[in-house]
């Protein structure tokens, strides 16, 4: 923080020296024209005294970053500048003036002008001053505007990572949790299932763990994960569980949020399968649509059982990641239609694909 502005930008540099270019210009053809001091004593003149101030003006900032670490009052910090400004335009205006009395000392027209001349350069030299400190302040308030925003992007980052996860941390166990009851009934009853059921577990689990800091993948790796789910409950439910999907090869290729179908597959098999002692379809298409690609998920249902109280960890947890990745709460869609339940899903296709 402590390089100078000027210096550390390449653009602000060239605009420094050009803007400097352009007072010592202006400075040279006033004293010749207005005057009438000839030419060379008022080119000297004016790269003299501009091209002292142009050292001081960049020194000026390390003067400011001083007086800024040590946090004065606002009335300090007004008094500190009127010192620093009477210090800095008598030094200017000596060095100036010995200077020049060097190169012109035996011109007494000029050294009386010279003497003359003081005052107003003192104000001129103060309305210097007075840009340098404007243009500094101003250049550390959008640094430091800039830090704070850049600060507060981190923050919100960590922040929307943060509850990701522990949104995602939530769905691992909500499933593991029932797989593991059902694995310790089998054991008795049905030891080779539930021999099977340990294998189709830790092979779903496996790619829960590997995909836990990449928010998205392939619609085609989610699907094989959600088959690898649906062989569990298979497992579980036997002949009761009818699972069906239609989903064009085009579809496969899209990314999507990971771990984002089974809870709306767990949904759908909760609200379906659990009820029954039928069969129950539970069915997953897919189709592109406009900027979207429409998942939908759907399942038979009887609407005269009673049904669970409250959404479900399940599809609060849908809302609300999407609602954090894409900035959107109109995503998920769910209704029931007569004897069918669907959750209808749409992620902006302008997300890319692999």
């Amino acid at each position: 923080m402590m390089l100078n502005p000027v210096s550390k930008n390449k653009n602000y540099f060239i605009s420094y020296l050009t803007i400097w270019g352009l007072i010592i210009a202006v400075h040279t053809l006033v004293l010749n024209f207005f005057y009438g001091i000839n030419s060379m004593e008022s080119l000297t003149d004016s790269l003299v005294f501009n091209l002292i101030f142009l050292f001081i003006g960049y020194s000026l900032w390390y003067v400011i970053r001083f007086n800024l670490k040590e946090k004065p009052s606002f009335l300090d910090l007004i008094f500190n500048h009127l010192l620093i400004s009477i210090i800095v335009i008598a030094v200017w205006l000596l060095l100036g003036y010995f200077i020049m009395q060097s190169f012109y000392g035996n011109d007494a027209a000029y050294l009386s002008f010279l003497k003359r001349s003081l005052a107003w350069r003192a104000v001129i030299g103060f309305f210097y001053y007075l840009l340098f400190v404007m243009f500094y302040y101003l250049i550390l308030y959008y640094d430091d505007l800039q830090e704070k925003l850049k600060m507060e992007s981190k923050l919100q980052n960590l922040v929307t990572k943060a509850e990701l996860e522990t949104l995602k941390s939530q769905i691992n166990p909500h499933f593991l949790f029932n797989s593991l009851n059902s694995i310790s009934s089998l054991t008795i009853t049905s030891p080779e299932k539930a021999q099977e059921m340990v294998i189709k577990l830790s092979d779903f689990l496996r790619y829960s763990l590997s995909h836990d800091k990449n928010e998205k993948t392939s619609f085609q790796k989610e699907f094989e994960n959600l088959k690898r789910y649906l062989d569990i409950e298979k497992v579980r439910f036997g002949k009761r569980l009818n699972f069906i999907y239609n989903i064009p090869e085009s579809c496969y290729r899209y990314m999507i949020p990971n771990m984002l179908l089974q809870p709306l597959i767990e949904n759908s098999i909760k609200h379906g399968v659990y009820n029954s002692s039928d069969e129950v379809q539970v069915e997953i298409s897919c189709k592109e649509e406009n900027t979207y690609l429409v998942i939908e998920i759907s399942n038979d249902y009887n609407p005269e059982v009673v049904k669970p109280k409250g959404e479900g960890i399940g599809l609060k947890n849908i809302r609300k990641r999407l609602q954090l990745i894409y900035m959107r709460s109109d995503l998920l869609e769910t209704m029931a239609d007569k004897m069918v339940f669907r959750a209808i899903l749409r992620i902006p296709k302008d997300e890319g694909h692999e």
